[in-house]
């Protein structure tokens, strides 16, 4: 009977993409890159267009001959490795090295879902050899500035150690805020604020100006030598700022005016790589590297979409999903009347790809997901999840109020305060 080879990266997906795809087609791994350029040398050929010579990893050897031997049954081979850059490479290495005489196609999906994976055979197509171009010219620039500077490296510092286009201009980074840092003059200032208890709801007031003359309250209020921007700049010492604090113990303070204006905040675009990695940090504590290990794991699992996204683009069935979801958990009202779109500020940005986001054509709540997720997977899912539905939400407004107060010292200093 007629079989198709499926070849994916990660062997984690090969269970679950073979129980959706059915006895007709055998599901093998890649385990991620099978060559890339030789080792030893430059490896590209400066004089002849910069050609690249590729070599097979050592331990792919065995991966490359059980792929051979499962294509010799097969009458189609479809390429399921991942949607970006580095997937599409590495199935276009995957074809250099197996050479096929069966009819070859590349099948793209950005969530292990059923529907997803059917739709992906069905839409299947070639090889995007824009992207390939793109992943092969980035490994040769990596080559061609990172071997240099890697011998400078080894010569100066240690040998082993690696510099590329990101590292070495990382580096620079590093080394520019470090003279800065040497250059930096400290200043010390002190601050005074004021608690108003009793009041409805109890506010804080910081001391803005006294007699007239702007408080130092931040590093914009000094220039590079540590003095203060401006002349009239006043710079209160702890002696200064205590002995303020006390002359104005029983000052009656008084509201010169209050101001009210309206805000209006939208809500942030849905995860991307970068932002995921950044709220992770923040909010789970967790590391970039541990935030996409565990990101990987829900996508391989069918839990969410692809991790690896630069687009805050979300398809017309995850708009659907999330208004949905919205309306039967909160109410019509938190729906807005049209879709929200998010521009990404990337001009590099792969539009065609979404945003990171609960994957299906429903979305499954926290509490649904609670029996199979748990500690860092449950509480990452929970993240993506609230991030796309808030989404799709309505703007949240109010006021802000900004109440001017002022007070006399018991030695006569005029003095404001701010909200």
């Amino acid at each position: 009977m007629p079989k198709s080879l499926v070849i994916v990266e990660s062997p984690n997906k090969v269970k679950s993409i073979s129980a959706y795809l059915g006895a007709d087609y055998v599901v093998k791994a890649s385990v991620g890159h099978v060559r890339d350029l030789e080792p030893r040398g430059l490896a590209v050929d400066v004089d002849n267009h910069f050609k690249p010579t590729y070599s097979i990893y050592d331990n792919k050897k065995k991966v490359i001959a059980e792929l051979r031997a499962a294509m010799k049954d097969a009458d189609e081979l479809l390429l399921a490795t991942d949607e970006d850059r580095e997937g599409e490479a590495i199935s276009w290495h995957l074809v250099e090295i197996l050479k096929p005489r069966i009819p070859v196609r590349r099948m793209v999906f950005h969530e292990i879902t059923k529907s997803a994976i059917e739709r992906a055979v069905a839409e299947s197509r070639d090889i995007d050899y824009r992207l390939v171009d793109a992943q092969e010219s980035r490994r040769i620039v990596d080559r061609l500035f990172g071997y240099p500077v890697s011998e400078v490296v080894w010569r100066k510092i240690r040998t082993g150690l690696s510099a590329g286009r990101v590292q070495s201009p990382a580096v620079r980074l590093v080394v520019q805020r470090e003279r800065e840092r040497m250059a930096f003059v400290p200043s010390s200032y002190w601050s005074l604020e004021a608690a108003f208890a009793g009041t409805s709801p109890d506010f804080t007031a910081a001391l803005t100006a006294v007699d007239g003359r702007k408080v130092a309250a931040g590093k914009n209020d000094f220039d590079a030598t540590g003095a203060p921007a401006k002349a009239d700049t006043l710079v209160l010492d702890e002696d200064a700022a205590l002995g303020l604090s006390a002359r104005l113990r029983d000052a009656n303070f008084a509201v010169g005016s209050v101001e009210t204006s309206p805000y209006r905040s939208r809500p942030k675009p849905p995860f991307i790589t970068s932002t995921l990695q950044q709220v992770g940090g923040s909010r789970l504590r967790m590391s970039a590297q541990q935030v996409m290990r565990v990101a990987q794991g829900l996508y391989e699992r069918g839990f969410i979409t692809y991790m690896r996204t630069d687009s805050t683009t979300l398809s017309q069935t995850a708009l659907d999903a999330a208004r949905s979801q919205i309306s039967s958990m909160f109410g019509p009202q938190y729906v807005p009347d049209a879709p929200r779109a998010y521009a990404s500020k990337s001009k590099n940005a792969q539009e065609a790809h979404e945003a990171i986001r609960p994957a299906g054509e429903t979305f499954r709540s926290p509490e649904e997901v609670g029996n199979e997720l748990r500690g860092a997977d449950l509480e990452l899912y929970r993240l993506i999840w609230q991030r796309t539905l808030a989404s799709q939400m309505p703007d949240a407004t109010g006021q802000t109020v900004r109440v001017r107060i002022a007070a006399a010292s018991s030695a006569g200093e005029q003095t404001e305060w701010t909200t």
